[in-house]
């Protein structure tokens, strides 16, 4: 017989405290259960958890049971619950997920914290932190971003201490200025060719042109030393601190804290990825080795973090559209840059 909403709200009181004891449980209330995705008449008991996890992960102390005396139970995923905080504001210490940015530019996000030389420093882009290589070492460096109204005058959280260099592809060619090729065989064996034609009368002629292959980028990817260390925390907005790095794998789950999209989920659709992207003003640049994830951030995420579950670092946002995130390998992002994590 099904329990009324009265009795439901009588038994949530006897066995919340032992829900809310389970790992990943963040809340409990009464609400309708889903069928397939599907809101049904029927009553339950609702179990809202960070993510869900395969039942086999799980011990049966740990499981939440399919009903409380009658009352179905139904488990919906919440992600972290926090109170909603100000990406784009100005915090001392500063954390991973805000806004941040070379003076130059508008604002992206700060990633994480990472160690140096036993010294703590900012991981971010190239893009937002080097102005794209347009950047000079010991520039001021912003939080929060400029167009988040930091100013030089008050907000320089940091100097730019190191950038991996993004080479560009180059649409142009390198040789003769006039659309045609710089290899001096090509030049040569099309001028033989022509004249050959020209004896036998014909007036077509051939054009060695110049194709130029992309350069490939693993990174976009920077450092920056704070003015003072204090001023710098190890933990992300609506995360918590980076556990350890891992793999990022096909199908994984991830998530990120940016400046402009605050806490959002994906997951990791493609790896192995070969992409070109626009960096404004009729630049591309081709990365390779890259993850792709789906719709989960905006212009303005540039920089930031993306861990797994576990809360294990797995790449660093850098690039996307509306409905896909491009995402550099963090192994690849430490060993450019020769860092490491706190601890």
């Amino acid at each position: 017989m099904a329990l009324s909403i009265q009795e439901a709200q009588t038994l949530i009181k006897d066995v919340r405290q032992t829900l809310m004891e389970k790992r990943n449980v963040v809340a409990t209330g009464i609400g309708y259960k889903y069928v397939d995705g599907r809101k049904t008449d029927t009553l339950c008991l609702v179990c809202s958890v960070e993510h869900k996890q395969d039942m086999r992960s799980l011990s049966l102390a740990e499981r939440i049971p399919p009903e409380f005396d009658g009352l179905p139970t139904d488990v919906y995923t919440t992600g972290p619950l926090s109170i909603f905080q100000n990406h784009k504001a100005r915090h001392r210490p500063a954390v991973g997920g805000i806004s941040l940015g070379h003076f130059a530019i508008t604002a992206g996000t700060l990633g994480c914290t990472v160690m140096k030389d036993g010294e703590k420093y900012i991981l971010s882009n190239n893009h937002v932190m080097a102005n794209s290589n347009d950047a000079t070492l010991g520039d001021d460096i912003l939080q929060p971003g400029p167009t988040d109204g930091g100013s030089r005058q008050n907000d320089v959280l940091a100097r730019l201490s190191d950038f991996v260099p993004i080479e560009f592809d180059n649409g142009s060619d390198p040789g003769n200025g006039g659309g045609g090729s710089g290899c001096s065989i090509a030049n040569a064996s099309a001028n033989i060719l022509n004249a050959m034609s020209a004896m036998a009368g014909r007036k077509s002629r051939l054009k060695a042109v110049y194709t130029p292959r992309a350069a490939e980028n693993l990174v976009d990817a920077a450092i920056a030393k704070p003015i003072n260390q204090d001023d710098l925390s190890t933990e992300i907005m609506e995360i918590g601190t980076i556990s350890d790095v891992a793999e990022g794998l096909l199908g994984m789950d991830v998530k990120k804290s940016g400046r402009t999209t605050a806490f959002t989920e994906g997951q990791i659709l493609q790896i192995d990825v070969t992409s070109r992207v626009s960096y404004g003003a009729g630049k591309t640049a081709t990365f390779v080795d890259q993850l792709m994830a789906g719709n989960m951030s905006a212009g303005g995420d540039s920089g930031s973090a993306i861990l797994n579950g576990n809360n294990e670092i797995v790449g660093l946002l850098f690039a996307g559209s509306s409905n896909s995130t491009i995402i550099n390998r963090i192994q690849n992002v430490f060993e450019l840059l020769n860092i490491g994590l706190p601890g």
